[in-house]
């Protein structure tokens, strides 16, 4: 392989980092919706509700 292509490589390899890296940080200052929070909300909280069944039917004698 001749030196040509290794440097080529190892440049696409850094600039698909690079822009990845860009990526995070723009997507890291975006807002959520308040429609998306609201649906996460409720489903931890019935998430929560569920665990908390199934620890009293653990819990009940038999």
């Amino acid at each position: 392989m001749s030196i040509g292509w290794v440097i080529f490589i190892i440049f696409l390899v850094l600039a698909i980092i690079l822009s990845n890296l860009l990526l995070l940080r723009k997507s890291a200052k975006m807002k959520v919706p308040d429609h998306v929070l609201k649906a996460i909300k409720e489903r931890e909280a019935k998430e929560a509700a569920e665990a908390e069944k199934e620890c009293e039917d653990k819990k009940k004698p038999k």
